[in-house]
């Protein structure tokens, strides 16, 4: 499986501590330069600088040559969507809205990381609430209906003896 990956998936998992659930589900991970680059800001969190420091062999840093100039995005999306394309990511993790239309209307398969950490408690990884709760205590936000739709179907999981 290829998977790509924009910078806040990666911020964003590191700081409620389940950043090792991108190799549980994908394995690999590919991220562009700029992306990685982003990642390494003198003001990153604390985990970010500590990450990025000494990446784990899991994560592959690719340099994109030529980014796609019809992408109204910063340099790391840009860079993102374009990798995605040359190497026909299965998966292209990205939470910024624009960058997820621009993404899904070049064909490309879009998630973020509310959908790896469902994904996660899917497959019984994580318990969803405290994952969620972590989340919620960083700057990420998402609509109140997408968050109670992921509660449901863990309800259900749980209630069908599912995890």
């Amino acid at each position: 499986m290829i998977v790509v990956s924009d910078t806040s998936p990666i911020n964003y998992l590191l700081l409620i501590g389940l950043i090792d659930l991108l190799p549980q589900l994908y394995g690999r991970v590919i991220i562009p330069q700029a992306v990685y680059a982003e990642l390494q800001n003198p003001a990153a969190p604390q985990p970010v600088a500590d990450w990025t420091a000494n990446l784990p062999e899991w994560v592959e840093i690719h340099t994109v040559v030529n980014p796609d100039p019809t992408l109204s995005l910063g340099r790391g999306e840009q860079e993102a969507i374009t990798l995605a394309l040359l190497l026909k990511a299965d998966v292209l993790l990205m939470d910024e809205r624009k960058g997820r239309r621009e993404a899904i209307a070049k064909g490309l398969a879009v998630c973020g990381t509310l959908s790896v950490v469902d994904a996660a408690a899917e497959r019984g990884l994580i318990e969803l609430t405290p994952a969620l709760d972590r989340l919620w205590h960083t700057s990420f936000r998402a609509p109140a209906h997408v968050i109670q739709e992921m509660m449901g179907r863990d309800a259900e999981r749980r209630s069908s003896g599912g995890k």
